[in-house]
C-alpha cells in the first residue's frame, strides 16, 4: 500500500484564478492528508455546468482535459451531473469518480426518502439512477441559475428554503447536487438547519476516490 496518493481533479467551469479553481482539491486533502490533489479548469466555459446544453459542451473539453493528468493515481470529475464519467472509464487507465454517483451512493445507506438539492430542474442523471423511486426533486433553489448564484446570501436562503421544503415533503436525507455547493459551504449550515443528513458533494467524491487509492 502506497503512502501518499495523488488525484487529477476536473473542475467543469472555467477559473483564471488558481486559488478559487483549487478549492476542492484543498477541501480533499484537509479530509484526506495523504492524497494529493492536481486541479485543472475545463475551458470556455464561465458559468460552469447548469443545463443539458452546457453539460453537453463540456464533455468533450472534460475528456481532453483528462488526458492531459501524468502519474495520478484516481480521476475525480467533480460535478455531481457526472459529465463524460462514462466514457473516461473507458479512455483512463485509472479509477474514475464522479461527483454525483458518489453522493447518491452514500445518500442511499440511509435507506429512506432522499431529497435532491442543486442548481437545475432536473436531477442529475446519477441521482435517479442510484435513488430510483427514493428520489424527491421538487426543482432548483428560487433565482438561483448558476453556481456563482449560491455564494450570494439570496442564493443561500433559497437553498435554505428549498432544504426545508424537502424535510416537509418527507424527505429523511439532502443529496446536494451541484459541487457548487460545497465551495459555499453549505451542507453542515443545511444539516443543522434541518435536522436531516446533508452530503456534501466534494466531500463523497474524496471518500470515493480514496476508497479506490486503498483498494489498489
Amino acid at each position: 500500500m502506497k503512502s501518499c496518493y495523488k488525484a487529477g481533479l476536473i473542475r467543469v467551469i472555467t477559473l483564471p484564478d488558481a486559488e478559487a479553481a483549487g478549492i476542492h482539491g484543498r477541501l480533499i486533502m484537509e479530509m484526506f492528508p495523504n492524497m494529493t490533489v492536481e486541479t485543472k479548469c475545463i475551458p470556455d466555459q464561465p458559468d460552469g455546468l447548469h443545463s443539458v446544453e452546457s453539460k453537453n459542451a463540456a464533455i468533450p473539453k472534460i475528456i481532453e482535459v483528462a488526458q492531459s493528468f501524468k502519474d495520478i493515481d484516481v480521476l475525480i470529475v467533480s460535478c455531481a451531473d457526472d459529465p463524460a464519467v462514462p466514457e473516461l472509464k473507458n479512455i483512463v487507465n485509472v479509477p474514475v469518480i464522479g461527483a454525483g454517483s458518489s453522493v447518491a451512493a452514500i445518500a442511499r445507506r440511509f435507506g429512506t426518502k432522499v431529497g435532491i438539492l442543486g442548481i437545475t430542474d432536473y436531477a442529475p442523471q446519477p441521482y435517479p439512477e442510484i435513488l430510483g423511486d427514493d428520489l424527491i426533486n421538487l426543482g432548483k433553489p428560487d433565482g438561483v441559475e448558476t453556481t456563482l448564484d449560491l455564494v450570494t446570501e439570496p442564493g443561500f436562503k433559497a437553498v435554505e428554503k428549498l432544504a426545508m421544503r424537502l424535510k416537509g415533503y418527507g424527505a429523511g436525507a439532502i443529496a446536494l447536487a451541484c459541487t457548487g455547493m460545497s465551495t459555499a459551504g453549505v451542507a453542515k449550515p443545511l444539516a443543522k438547519k434541518t435536522g436531516l443528513p446533508v452530503i456534501d458533494p466534494v466531500t463523497a467524491e474524496g471518500l470515493m476516490a480514496y476508497y479506490e487509492c486503498l483498494s489498489k
